[in-house]
């Protein structure tokens, strides 16, 4: 079966070096791959920060902040205000405020239409303008708070409104600003600053008619930096920096380094993932904290989820973190109002000092703790000896599948050859193609599932969840109607397709989000190489091979991750406690998931139902199939 190449094309010494060692090599670049990740946590593997933009000229101004007693009157005054609204934000008393300031003050105003109901959300965002007298509003530093009422179930932020607006009056006081700086107050969240944004920028992101961004009265220069406060108490007792943002974006490490300094010149005690910098001695104890650091990342990265405000900023070219304070909490020092308001100048006047964008340091790297980084350069090489292994099984296969097709002679066997060949093509385009239609369908099907829920008064993650495992069953009876027609060739082929598929996957994908490239190729890659088309005289324990692949469906493994994250979130559940909750929890998150491909434009949902569930969906028809040698007569 002489399809695409040449079966004379294996005479090779490296080709019969392949076939004759293929699964060693592909275990053997697997392990190197994972071994060599897990040690790039180790000290010697990884690299000092430091800075690469020397405009920034950190820590080298003599700090002024000296309004820590105003912070301290705002903050009283909005406590009073926040028993007044108790679930709004108390949009006249921050009006009044930013006008007694002196700032050009404005209001902003959104809708989201929820996209899974007929139900509609509004929002008020409030920000001030402080225009640079230095230049001519070309370009914006954004000062940033998230608003939660007093009813909030998250930590409250009326520390940071009161810095925001202190640091804002001290401001208003100096002369040297050469960027101008916004002041934003944001209601509901990441939802607010994404409305916002978009009105700035006169865009949509997510699907056209589900966030109604409005349009912003007053307008600043280009944004270059982004700070986002969540400061949960007056005296703090660390700093965590949050970096992560939508789809696994980063900032720019030179403004992370920036944070991490200026914390260290005020002795605030910084930490990064919660977790504050250990230097123990031994150095494998080190290793196995920094590993455990960099893993949290990883986990965190590959949701795509932002883990704060500043992570709706990376998509327009703005680089953003957020700074958020702890309460103290056992041992250690404890920093004031002051330490932080010192913090935020040199971060502001730092940036002030830009001459361009942010475009000297790394875009792409990991964390192992607040001062060592892991760049691009070396983490990418682990992943792909990881992924190499794909290719070189889906290579393999094909020249053993080339090899074990008898040769014609005459040219009646010739053509008997050819239109075997187009008939086997056409089945495996056929299965190929009615496998991706399915994965682009279940994109567009929510929607779909929703309406049908509302006419039997379901839930949405009701309604949501039990379509989803419709159409799942839809799929395993469809892979069953072309069994028939499939032969050993055919499973063959479908097997080398989606091993090229998974591995062009994996690569793309670890373009942008290497975190989530990563845990996808650890989970699939053992998996796929251990597949075996069948040839219709194995025993009956070939079918155990089904069970991983049940385990593997992307719906199953985000089951088994929520189900992980539910165990140790509540260590103390009954069993049937503990599984009410993991089926709730898991059909929140998959809803919460639609939602933010749905307005913010989160590309996880996206890809795991219209890349790899099609993927999977092969493997499952590869491993299912009971297919028939063809023989030739």
């Amino acid at each position: 079966m002489g399809l695409l190449t040449d079966p004379r094309a294996g005479n090779g010494a490296v080709i019969k070096f392949v076939m004759k060692w293929e699964k060693l090599l592909c275990l053997t670049l697997y392990v190197t791959g994972v071994i060599w990740f897990v040690s790039l946590a180790y000290p010697d593997f990884n690299d000092n920060t430091y800075f690469s933009e020397n405009a920034l000229l950190p820590g080298l101004v003599t700090n002024e902040f000296n309004e820590d007693g105003g912070a301290k009157r705002f903050h009283d005054e909005l406590l009073a205000e926040m028993k007044k609204y108790p679930d709004d934000m108390p949009y006249p008393w921050l009006l009044a405020k930013f006008r007694q300031l002196n700032l050009d003050v404005y209001t902003h105003n959104f809708t989201l239409n929820y996209p899974l109901s007929q139900q509609k959300f509004t929002g008020q965002n409030v920000y001030s303008i402080l225009r640079a007298p230095r230049s001519a509003s070309t370009e914006a530093i954004i000062l940033s708070v998230p608003y939660r009422s007093a009813s909030s179930i998250h930590l409250t932020t009326a520390p940071s409104i009161a810095l925001l607006l202190a640091f804002a009056k001290f401001c208003r006081k100096q002369n040297y600003w050469a960027k101008d700086i916004i002041f934003v107050v944001t209601e509901h969240e990441q939802l607010g600053m994404q409305a916002w944004l978009e009105a700035y920028h006169r865009c949509t992101c997510g699907q056209d008619g589900v966030l109604i961004a409005g349009d912003l009265v007053g307008r600043a220069g280009s944004i270059q930096a982004a700070i986002n406060l969540e400061m949960h108490s007056f005296k703090i007792g660390s700093i965590d920096i949050k970096v992560e943002g939508l789809n696994g974006q980063l900032p720019n490490l030179d403004l992370v380094n920036l944070a991490n300094k200026m914390c260290a010149k005020e002795g605030i005690r910084r930490t990064f993932q919660r977790r504050a910098d250990s230097n123990p001695k031994d150095k494998i104890r080190k290793w196995w904290y920094q590993f455990v650091t960099m893993m949290s990342m990883v986990s965190t990265q590959a949701t795509g989820v932002p883990t704060g405000n500043h992570g709706v900023f990376h998509r327009f070219g703005i680089e953003a973190i957020t700074l958020e304070g702890f309460a103290k909490s056992g041992s250690g020092t404890e920093s004031t109002i002051y330490n932080i308001g010192r913090v935020v100048e040199s971060l502001i006047r730092s940036l002030n000092n830009l001459l361009e964008r942010f475009h000297q340091s790394f875009f792409f790297y990991l964390l192992p703790s607040t001062d060592r980084y892991i760049s691009i350069g070396l983490y990418m090489p682990p992943l792909a000896l990881i992924i190499a292994g794909l290719f070189i099984k889906a290579f393999s296969v094909w020249l053993k599948l080339q090899e074990s097709t008898e040769k014609k002679d005459g040219e009646s066997d010739a053509v008997k050859q050819a239109k075997s060949e187009e008939l086997v093509l056409s089945h495996i385009a056929w299965e190929v193609l009615w496998t991706h239609i399915l994965g682009v369908a279940t994109l567009s099907a929510p929607r779909l599932f929703t309406y049908i829920g509302i006419k039997f008064h379901l839930a949405t993650e009701n309604s949501v969840s039990l379509g989803l495992l419709l159409l799942t069953i839809l799929m395993f009876i469809g892979t069953l109607c072309f069994e028939r027609h499939r032969t050993y060739e055919t499973a063959s082929l479908l097997y080398v397709i989606a091993l090229i598929e998974l591995a062009t996957m994996l690569l793309c994908i670890s373009m942008h989000n290497f975190s989530l490239a990563l845990v996808a190729a650890v989970v699939y890659v053992p998996a796929a190489l251990t597949v075996i088309p069948k040839k219709g005289n194995e025993s009956r324990f070939h079918n155990l091979r089904c069970i991983p692949w049940i385990l593997l469906h992307p719906l199953c493994l985000a089951c088994t991750v929520v189900a992980v994250y539910t165990h140790f979130t509540f260590p103390d559940y009954t069993i049937i406690a503990f599984a009410l909750k993991w089926i709730q929890a898991s059909k929140q998150a998959i809803v919460f998931g639609i939602i933010d491909s749905m307005v913010y434009g989160n590309w996880l949902y996206s890809v795991t139902v219209c890349v790899l569930l099609p993927t999977w969906l092969i493997f499952w028809m590869v491993v299912t199939s009971k297919p028939i040698l063809r023989i030739s007569k």
